[in-house]
Order: structure tokens, then sequence, then C-alpha cells
């Protein structure tokens, strides 16, 4: 295993990209450190740079600039064969002619490992996976979940690697499946303590494997935190936008003369301190729709038309307008909606002013 560091990080397509042109650059400078045995996801939607990254950590890309290490070892320039890296892809990869066992084996025996150690490792891992019972069965016929359940067996059997890379590898699994072996997969790293990336652009899915998320947009890293973080704090627009469902409101505001933000001529009380220097900015105020809640009666708030309720279980989603904007307002079921006009009131601790895309404050 391995602590993973990224310094400078670039990575273009072009044979020469030009270093002010942004779009010449698939990942446009990352600077990351993964600790040894951690389970990190790389979230972001598709185009973002998820799979140039992971392929510059395996050895796949030769980064334009920066460097990678493993602890103190520069990698940069080495083949992957030589960075002890297991890879799981979208695709499961598998010998349907072998036996369940025999694919598990695979990797071991490459590496001329003794049978009997094979043996164990391999009865190991099918244990962990639930194929136990499937070894020796031909993989031609198992299910989709069950032949990506290899996939993951193989990542997981080698006992040197110094990181498991997981390529968004449950895309083609059964929806129902999928919660599964996303509970399977924490199982196992909870049980192992490798290092494991996952990349995938489903936000469930980073969310509940991952200790720390990386989220990225446009070649670039927004913010890298834990699951609560991203979603109490977000650092960046996309972020609050990205993650949750519904997304952030995000609403245009000015910053008046003595530093208030205003949103259709109202105040808006917010928890991102002095907004004197954001002058001639973009600003919005964004606030998540579970922390906005409709005023009781005679407390003041902000004016909106109630448009429409809709109902997802335990709550409601309510779609509220002032003016040329929507307001998504997240009620617990059986607290009151207002049939067509209410007034909101915000969480000012929740309450943050984003500046050209980026927290103040």
């Amino acid at each position: 295993m391995a602590r993973i560091r990224l310094e400078r990080l670039r990575h273009s397509y072009r044979p020469r990209p030009r270093p002010e042109v942004e779009g010449d650059w698939a990942l446009r400078g990352l600077d990351l450190e993964w600790a040894d045995g951690g389970a990190y996801a790389l979230l972001g939607p598709s185009g973002c740079g998820k799979t140039t990254l992971l392929n510059l950590i395996s050895g796949l890309l030769q980064p334009t600039e920066g460097r990678i290490r493993f602890d103190e070892r520069d990698v940069t320039a080495l083949e992957p064969g030589l960075r002890n890296i297991a890879q799981v892809f979208q695709f499961p990869v598998v010998y349907d002619t072998m036996t369940v066992f025999d694919n598990l084996a695979f990797p071991l025996r490459n590496r001329g490992l003794a049978e009997g150690e094979v043996k164990a490792r391999v009865t190991e891992i099918a244990e962990m996976l639930d194929l136990g019972a499937s070894l020796a069965n031909r993989a031609s016929g198992l299910t989709a979940d069950g032949k990506q359940k290899i996939s993951l067996g193989r990542g997981l059997v080698r006992s040197d690697v110094a990181a498991i890379l997981f390529d968004e590898p449950l895309t083609v699994i059964d929806p129902h499946l999928k919660w599964r072996l996303r509970s399977k997969l924490k199982e196992l790293h909870q049980r192992v303590r490798r290092t494991m990336i996952y990349v995938t652009h489903d936000q469930t899915e980073a969310l509940t494997f991952a200790d720390q998320v990386v989220v990225m947009f446009d070649g670039q890293v927004v913010q890298s935190g834990t699951p609560v973080e991203l979603f109490e704090r977000p650092a960046h627009t996309f972020v609050g936008h990205f993650i949750g469902s519904p997304g952030m409101n995000l609403l245009p505001c000015e910053i008046d003369a003595a530093g208030i933000a205003r949103f259709a001529g109202h105040a808006i009380d917010n928890a991102s301190g002095d907004l004197g220097g954001v002058q001639g900015r973009k600003t919005e105020l964004g606030v998540r729709p579970e922390f906005v809640r409709f005023a009781a009666p005679g407390e003041p708030g902000l004016p909106v038309q109630v448009e429409r309720a809709s109902d997802i279980g335990r709550f409601h989603v309510v779609d509220a307008r002032c003016g040329e904007h929507l307001i998504k307002v997240l009620v617990a079921e059986g607290q009151p909606v207002p049939e067509r006009e209410g007034r909101l009131t915000f969480d000012a601790r929740r309450t943050r002013v984003y500046a050209d895309g980026w927290a103040v404050g």
C-alpha cells in the first residue's frame, strides 16, 4: 500500500498544448495527497477528467507536466507493471472459459506465487465476495454482477498492491443490485484496509463508499472533503449544485456599500463574513433546500409564490418563485405548505455568498 501524492499535475491530449488556453488541457493543475489505506472517490460529470487522472496514477498515461509519488518514490515515468496497481474497469474483464477460481488466481499465478498461497488467497477473497459456492463453475455462467465481482476480486486478491483503482465499476450492474455491491465494497475496504480510489459520476456511490471525496469539474478539483463537508460547506457552486437532491439554490445577489448581501431587494443574513472585497464580481447566494423554511404567520421573510409541491415520501419538494427565480424548499411530512403565497427564511449559518463561483469567507 502507499500514500499517493500528485504535484502540479497537468495533462493534455494535444501534441503542443498552449499553456494559457484552458481548453487545451484535460487536467489543469492538481495538487492532491491521499493517505495510505484510505477510501477515496473521484466524483464529477462525464468529461471532467476523472478517468484521465486514474490512468495517470496507474501509468496507462504519462502526465504532460507534474509528478506522481507513491510514498517518497517518484513513479511518474514508471510503466504500469512496475507500480503495483490493481485496476478494475467499467466493463468486467473475465475469462469465460476459466473457472471462477482460475479467474481469481490468474494475477497470483502470473506473479509466481506458490499454489498453496494462491488457494488460500483465492478462497479468502471468494468468501468475502460471496463467490465461494461458484469457485468450480465456469465464469461464462455468471450474471453481470457476478462477473464484476470477479473483477473486484482480482483487484483484491493481491496483497502487494500500492492501491486499487475502480473506474465506474458498477455502471453495467442492474440498479437493484448496485446497493449490494456498494455495501460489499465498503465492507471489503474496512476489512483489507488498502488504498482504494473509486471513479464515478454517481453521487450516491461516491458518498456511501468514500471517506474523502474529490469533486472534479472541467479538468480541475473544485473541492476535496468528507461527504458532510461537501454537503454542508460547498466551496464552489458546482459542488452545491452537483451534490444533493435537489441541489443547492443559487440566487443572484448584490453586495451594497455596507457589505450586505441583497436578493430581490431584501437583505439576506449569511455566514460569509466580510463581503467588502467582492464588488464587481459575479455574486450569488447559495442555500440548500434543506435549510430554507416557510415563515410562521407574522414572521418576516422573502415573499414568494408557491407553484408546486412534489411528494417524495418523508418530504415535499416545494417550488417557490420570487420574480424570475425559482427556490426549492424541502418541507418535512406533516409540516404546512402555503397554498399560493408565503414567505421564506434562510438559515443564516447555512447560507453563503459565492463570488465567481467560489465561496467567500
